[in-house]
């Protein structure tokens, strides 16, 4: 069994067992808090992450003086994300550099919550509005890496695609937009976009993070539907790390790529 499973699956016994010293049966419970009983099953279970609002709820409700809350408030961050994605945050909350290449979506590290959201509701098949939430608010907690009082230094290489897909809506993209640029803004962070007509392509491969640790371990991470796979051997790596050169070289410089982007927002 997972330990990320088994994490929730602990919190969920908790909540299981604070519910009965207050005497109330499931159904009782989910009345008191005005939630399907399906809801409370499946956090006693494991199968379903308590949210940090609805762990106060809770603490409220069975009067247990903020226990549930503070528990979620310490889950490592890695058991907060979907299991698939573990590995590569493990290595992200040190990593001294941090280097991407994404052919789909924004980048997690540089997306807004609003078009982070829009992205989990376009998941098929649908996930529960409390998993997704759930997990956009670990994508929220993985940025505060670029917080850290020496961040790493981060690159991303776009696809200009990404940018014209309307995820969320103009107004959802429009805010993206803006945070792409501020968050690109600090000298140890720069972003390039890929035009759609730039051909050879040396990223046809599919996305890729290139990492390097604080010990000097240089690592790549690639992500396909729901799996995942932690790149280690060094001839492999050296190969990935060929290949970003490339990207870097036949897209547009990252000042062409700032103004690429002030234009979608109007702002030539």
């Amino acid at each position: 069994m997972s330990k990320k499973v088994g994490s929730w699956q602990a919190v969920g016994a908790l909540v299981a067992h604070f519910r009965k010293q207050a005497r109330l049966t499931q159904e009782q419970f989910a009345e008191t808090a005005s939630i399907h009983v399906d809801t409370v099953r499946s956090i006693e279970q494991g199968r379903l992450a308590l949210q940090p609002d609805r762990a106060e709820q809770f603490d409220e409700l069975l009067a247990t003086k903020g226990a549930l809350a503070l528990l979620v408030e310490r889950m490592p961050v890695r058991e907060k994300v979907v299991q698939f994605a573990q590995s590569l945050v493990d290595h992200e909350q040190e990593a001294v550099s941090f280097l991407s290449y994404e052919s789909l979506a924004i980048p997690g590290l540089l997306q807004t919550q609003d078009y982070c959201r829009a992205v989990f509701n376009c998941r098929y098949p649908a996930i529960g509005t409390e998993t997704a939430e759930q997990w956009v608010n670990a994508r929220m907690e993985r940025q505060l890496i670029l917080q850290r009082e020496r961040p790493p230094v981060c690159h991303f290489v776009l696809e200009e695609s990404i940018l014209q897909r309307p995820v969320g809506g103009p107004e959802v993209m429009r805010e993206q937009f803006r945070r792409i640029l501020e968050y690109t803004e600090p000298i140890h962070m720069s972003f390039q976009i890929m035009p759609t007509s730039v051909t050879p392509h040396a990223g046809l491969g599919g996305p890729m993070v290139l990492l390097v640790t604080p010990g000097h371990e240089r690592l790549v991470y690639l992500e396909v539907q729901s799996a995942s796979f932690l790149v280690e051997d060094p001839d492999e790596v050296r190969d990935y790390e060929l290949k970003y050169g490339m990207l870097r070289s036949q897209a547009l410089s990252p000042r062409e790529s700032v103004r690429l982007v002030h234009g979608l927002l109007g702002e030539r």
